[in-house]
């Protein structure tokens, strides 16, 4: 089969990879319906991770069922599925408190941009749809795989409670997905920090109140400005960049929460200012599976609609053109279609 390669800082190749195979009893193979490139994906794009050698790349799938291992028994060939950039058994310690992303069997998916793919954990890890879904929804279910579940964590562990303020730093499609979270979980009054035109306008139209368009202390002293002088009640930080974490941490009130996504990079938390603060700080990879029943039957009975944050469509062949776009900032989030 052919997948996408990273082989250096902006080298991708679609080319010939490995099939995928059963290995382990709890394994499934799944051919690919839609899959996409994911903002996390531009760190090693852009050299500010490591490459190492080639190796494939995409963490993001929603697809049909091709084979099953022998201990799998919640999803069956031909069935469409949906699962998580996490996969868990779904049954440990940690699976049982909620936090599917730091089971004890977790392994990180890192080969879906690619037309087939074998999922490690598949008896915990997929949710399958009682039919196929329309392909209208396709989009959706892909962003709850990673994004919509990732975005509804950080509302989750910033505590966006009904009535609340909640700020949203970061307009990338986990900031925007992270937007509707907040609406979904009640905030009354939801500001986006977003300097892009295109991306406030989706903002909004996921249910923002309020557009901040400073960073940095210049971003904070402007929601301080629509805050009655305190800050917000809940935060949701979906960057990943020290600039980012202070802008967040800096933009709750005292009792605040904010709840931290975006993978960090050059983060450093002043402990002392962090104690003074009387700020809530939660974060980590998202738990998409502990969300996954949940989000995907607001997405199938088109309550929410998370897959409008894929602005460019392409073949997966052209998947170098979309990590291109996404790097430029011509486009939010690719979809790439088999």
């Amino acid at each position: 089969m052919r997948g996408a390669v990273i082989h250096a800082p902006g080298d991708v190749r679609f080319e010939t990879v490995d099939d995928p195979k059963i290995i382990y009893p709890t394994d499934a193979v799944i051919r690919m319906a839609v899959t996409c490139v994911c903002g996390s994906d531009l760190w090693p794009y852009r050299g500010a991770e490591p490459v190492g050698d080639p190796h494939p790349m995409g963490h993001e799938y929603v697809g049909f069922v091709e084979e099953v291992g022998s201990a799998v028994t919640a999803v069956r060939p031909g069935q469409f599925v949906v699962g998580s950039f996490a996969t868990s058994d779904n049954t440990c310690a940690n699976c049982a408190n909620g936090f599917q992303s730091n089971c004890l069997h977790r392994e990180f998916m890192s080969t879906c941009q690619a037309e087939y793919v074998r999922i490690p954990n598949a008896q915990g890890t997929l949710v399958a749809t009682k039919d196929v879904p329309d392909e209208s929804l396709w989009p959706g279910l892909l962003a709850v795989s990673d994004v919509m579940g990732t975005g509804w964590w950080a509302a989750d562990a910033a505590e966006v409670k009904p009535g609340s303020t909640a700020v949203v730093v970061g307009d990338g499609a986990v900031g925007l997905c992270a937007v509707i979270a907040a609406k979904e979980l009640g905030a009354e009054r939801i500001i986006a920090m977003s300097r892009h035109a295109s991306r406030q306008e989706l903002a909004r139209a996921f249910g923002a109140t309020d557009i901040v368009a400073e960073r940095g202390e210049e971003g904070v002293e402007r929601i301080k400005e629509l805050t009655g002088g305190i800050g917000a009640d809940s935060v949701l930080e979906c960057v990943g960049t020290g600039e980012s974490m202070l802008q967040a941490l800096h933009s709750a009130r005292p009792g605040g929460n904010v709840g931290f996504v975006g993978v960090p990079h050059d983060v450093a938390v002043d402990g002392q200012e962090l104690f003074f603060s009387h700020v809530g700080l939660r974060g980590g990879p998202a738990p998409v599976r502990h969300y996954l029943p949940d989000l995907i039957e607001r997405v199938l009975t088109r309550r929410i609609d998370p897959g409008q944050v894929f602005d460019l469509t392409l073949s997966l062949d052209q998947v170098a053109e979309g990590y291109k776009a996404m790097d430029e900032r011509r486009a939010i989030k690719t979809l790439l279609q088999p």
